[in-house]
Formats: C-alpha cells, structure tokens, sequence
C-alpha cells in the first residue's frame, strides 16, 4: 500500500518498544544499586502506570478538540526527553520520582496517538496493522537481549545512556511520520454509563485490572529476582525476551484460538495460566527449567489475554462508544490495576519477600479468573 509510511511508522514502534525494553527489565536494577529500598523501587517503577490513568485521556482530549496528533507527540516527546535528562543530575528518590513522573507524563502521548495515526493511514486495510506492529516486539527483543549483556560487561549507569537513546531514536521518527486523514464523524450525545454499569462490563474491567495488578511484581522486580539467584544479565535479558516471543506467536495463532473457543474460554485459560506462571516464578526459580516454562506461558498471561480483552471490549461497547470503551479498559485496568499491583509489590517484596509477593500475584490472577467465571456472560456459542 503505496501511501502508508509503513518504514517510519515501523521505525518508531521499534524503537519505542526497545525503550521499553531496556526500561522496565533493567532500571529496577539501576535503583537497586543507587541505594533505591525495595518499596520505593515498586513506587518509582508504577509511575508509568499511574500516568496512564489520566494523561492519555488529556492529550487523546486534545487531540480530538483539533490539535494535530502528531504535533501533540512531538511536543510531549522534546519534554518528556527533557524530563528525562534530570536522571543524570543524581539519584534520590524526590528527584528521581519528580523525573519519572514528568517523564512518563509527557511521553504516555506517544503510543496512543501514534496508533491512532497508523490506523488512520491503513483506512480500511487494517489487517496491514499487524506488519507494522510486530517491529514492536522486535525492538523490545533486540534491547532486551543486547542490554542484558551489555550491562554484564559495564557498569548499571550505562542503562541511562542507552535509555536515552532509544527516546532519541522514537523522536526521530516521530518528525518523520506524515499526519493521517481523520474522517468525520457525528458526535456521540448518549451517555455511555449504561454501557459502563452493566454487571459483564463490571466484571471484565475488575478482572482486567486484577490481571494487571497481577504483573507488578514481575514488572518492577523479574530481573532483580533472577540476578539474587544467580543469573546473569544476560540470560535474564534472554528470559525477557522469550516471553515476548510467546507473545508474538500467540498474536499469530490468535485466528486459530478464536475459531476453535470463545472469548470467555480464552480469557478464563489465560487467568488459570497467570496463576501457575507466577506460582512458578516466585518459587522455583533456582530451576532454569521452570523459569522457561514460566515465560512461555507469557504468550497466555499477556497474549491470548490482551487480546480476548479487546475483543470482549469490542463487543460490549458498539458505535462511536467503542473508543471510549478502549480508552476505559485501558486506564482501569492497565492503569489503575498496573498502579496498584507496582505499589503493593513493593511492600510485598520487602515484607514478605519473592516467594509469597508472587503468591500474591497468583492470587490477584485467581480472583479475576473467579470473577470471570461468575459474571462474564457475552451470548457466544
């Protein structure tokens, strides 16, 4: 399709992508060697997710009252770069939480505006949208797996280099895109509670956030829970990365799931599989067997997972509601729910320690599947 940007549009979900996967693995690590206590690293590390609750909704605002998309992304990004920039003037929680507030605030812009972008240039051939996509996943595995061993040769402070970086290179890309077309449309004058009130909504979100709350140990805490057993940077890089592998395979086999379960099976065999997975992490992990095993199971906790979730969202959320029944799923649950699950793994970790943190999770991920089982009805085969 000749007038999609597909390069440039690729270029920037690698790179953002490969931000994220030099970020989320490994600055746990950086705070830990800064002298960082454990509950300040899960509070430092969940304020990406609690700038998703509200940010989104701001710029997606003002991107819809007819402020230029991109324009938006460009601006937020040159100041979430600047934010960032305060990393290198010292390490103390106050600075590095004002930093990383204002960091995530300001850069929360990109990935939903740009989405918005990439659809609206594929029009109606959406199905190009996975092309693009997967450059992602590919970014993320490539920083992951060169950061892990780059950081095994160098020392942790390296990582804001490389951090930096990857926010350089997503800029870059973003002057680069052109602006999409946004067609017309009547505005929506119905309010959209009825829809948010219904018990089937109710419980997918609260499931959803539970499901997020869920990963915030292995978010904040994965890597520094894999190197005091011994790993290697390298090799806790490489475990990353094969989770995102699983997931790529999972979006592939998607169609596949779809046709042969309906969505509410898909979503309670995800949940089931989120609590054997943090089972195993926070227990077995002087086996490098199970810690595999664990990771594969990411193609179900994340995948097959998120995926369901969007298409039960579609479902429950028809006409010009379902963007705004995006947007909710994804500041409840990822935003809200991720918050929460960050915050509380700090505590957890430092109190209770790996084992039952992650028997926490575990639990976060059983009472979703519970409330899924109870309350989730959709009216498929």
């Amino acid at each position: 399709m000749p007038t999609v940007p597909y390069r440039r549009l690729a270029g920037f979900y690698f790179f953002y992508f490969a931000y994220l996967g030099a970020f989320a693995p490994f600055f746990s690590l950086y705070l830990k060697a800064a002298g960082i206590s454990a509950i300040e690293i899960g509070i430092l590390m969940s304020l990406p997710q609690l700038s998703r609750i509200v940010a989104p909704h701001l710029w997606g605002w003002l991107a819809d009252r007819g402020a230029s998309r991109l324009t938006i992304v460009r601006l937020t990004g040159i100041a979430g770069l600047i934010s960032y920039l305060g990393v290198f003037a010292g390490s103390g929680f106050t600075l590095l939480f004002v930093v990383l507030l204002a960091m995530t605030f300001f850069w929360s812009a990109a990935l939903p505006l740009i989405e918005a972008t990439t659809l609206g240039h594929l029009g109606e051939d959406t199905a190009r949208y996975g092309r693009i996509r997967v450059w992602g996943s590919i970014g993320f595995i490539v920083a992951v797996v060169a950061v892990g061993y780059v950081l095994d040769w160098v020392s942790i402070k390296a990582l804001l280099w490389v951090v930096l970086a990857m926010m350089v290179g997503m800029l870059a890309f973003c002057w680069r895109i052109p602006e999409a077309m946004v067609p017309p449309h009547a505005a929506d004058q119905q309010p959209i509670w009825h829809i948010i009130r219904k018990p089937e909504v109710v419980a997918l979100i609260a499931a959803c956030a539970l499901m997020a709350a869920a990963h915030g140990p292995y978010y904040t805490f994965y890597s520094i829970h894999l190197v005091n057993h011994g790993y290697s940077k390298a090799l806790t890089g490489w475990l990353w990365a094969l989770g995102v592998i699983s997931e790529i395979g999972i979006f592939v086999w998607m169609p596949h799931l779809y046709r042969a379960f309906t969505l509410r099976q898909i979503l309670i065999a995800s949940f089931a599989l989120a609590v054997v997975r943090f089972l195993i992490i926070g227990w077995a992990a002087d086996s490098t067997a199970l810690l595999v095993f664990a990771q594969t199971l990411h193609a179900a906790t994340f995948g097959s997972f998120h995926a369901a979730a969007i298409g039960v969202i579609h479902k429950l959320f028809r006409g010009r509601h379902q963007a705004r029944g995006q947007a909710i799923y994804g500041s409840l649950a990822f935003g809200f729910g991720g918050t929460i699950g960050g915050l509380a793994s700090g505590y957890g970790w430092e109190r209770l320690g790996a084992a039952y943190t992650f028997s926490l999770a575990s639990v976060c991920a059983l009472a979703g599947m519970l409330i899924l089982w109870w309350k989730l009805r959709l009216g498929e085969r």
